[in-house]
């Protein structure tokens, strides 16, 4: 490391959910990182109610600020975040996310040796009682596994922990604004990067906890908008790179499905396994239900995007 760390800036998209919000800052506020070399940038993507007072509670403690915007979705919150940053380097996580004290520590010991890669950490299940979260990180811990395997370059990373320079952000166009849905936006940025030929580093050292409280109904729609999302990114896709839409091979539905069969012991690994036949059934539902939409929309020669009604980032009250 440098005699001067590196500066960042930690943008924290935002949507009505002040309590969520207020966990993350001050895990943040509490980093090991010096306070000097960071910022923090939270972005209200429209939220009811003000969220002035949360931000407020934390200017003693760390640099930060507060940006507000009408209601876009995450991707285009991120941008906004990343047009107003001062630092050299940018960490992107979410408002129900608690960063570790070293998060942002080991990001940038790997950042000032490689500033030309996006490197990302380990996302954890915060609430390992609520079998809904788990079987949602279960998913994603698969992802990682198979996306991100050790002896080949990384190539997803959720867009609740990474950093990458600011300079290549931009050079790859930051987040693609017309996936409006918190799904599949870092999918599609992981893409586009890795066309634009740069490197992906997976470093699990750098960990953060997803504090994501979900019940039944809050579930199926999760992973409905992930189908929803998938579409939307296999579309931009196939434009992005002139190509055919191309899915995944069975084996890999085969091997999601089966993954708590592997990481998990006894009874409890059978019922996972069942929630996550559940979540391809919703995801599935979603892809075509956005499908056909968009078709609809094309033979009523009606606007590509459709207004967009925030259903990911809403608080938890089903």
């Amino acid at each position: 490391m440098n005699e001067a760390w590196p500066t960042f800036s930690i943008i924290v998209p935002t949507y009505n959910r002040p309590l969520q919000l207020w966990r993350c800052l001050q895990a943040l506020s509490e980093s090991k990182y010096p306070h000097d070399r960071f910022e923090v940038v939270v972005v209200d993507d429209g939220s009811a109610m003000s969220l002035e007072p949360v931000v407020a509670w934390f200017q003693t403690k760390m640099a930060i600020r507060l940006v507000t915007q009408p209601n876009k979705g995450p991707a285009a919150a991120r941008n906004m975040g990343a047009r107003v940053a001062n630092g050299r380097f940018l960490a992107f996580t979410d408002d129900d996310c608690v960063p570790h004290p070293a998060w942002l520590r080991q990001l940038a010991l790997f950042l000032d040796d490689h500033p030309e890669k996006m490197v990302g950490g380990y996302t954890k299940n915060g609430l390992p009682h609520n079998k809904f979260s788990l079987a949602s990180q279960l998913l994603i811990d698969f992802l990682y596994v198979y996306y991100n395997r050790v002896e080949s370059p990384a190539r997803f990373f959720t867009s609740n922990n990474f950093a990458l320079a600011a300079s290549h952000y931009w050079q790859v166009g930051g987040f693609d604004e017309t996936l409006p849905l918190a799904a599949a936006e870092d999918r599609e940025f992981c893409d586009r990067w890795q066309q634009y030929g740069l490197g992906m580093v997976y470093l699990p050292q750098a960990v953060v906890e997803h504090e994501h409280h979900m019940r039944p109904f809050s579930f199926w729609r999760q992973h409905f908008n992930y189908g929803r999302g998938a579409w939307l990114f296999h579309l931009a896709r196939s434009q992005r790179t002139q190509g055919n839409i191309q899915l995944e091979s069975p084996g890999f539905y085969l091997r999601l499905v089966g993954y708590p069969l592997l990481v998990i012991k006894g009874r409890r690994a059978l019922g996972l396994t069942a929630m996550l036949i559940g979540t391809q059934v919703a995801n599935a539902a979603g892809f075509f239900y956005e499908r056909f939409a968009r078709l609809g929309q094309a033979k009523k020669k009606l606007p590509w995007r459709e207004p967009y009604v925030p259903v990911e980032n809403v608080s938890n009250t089903d």
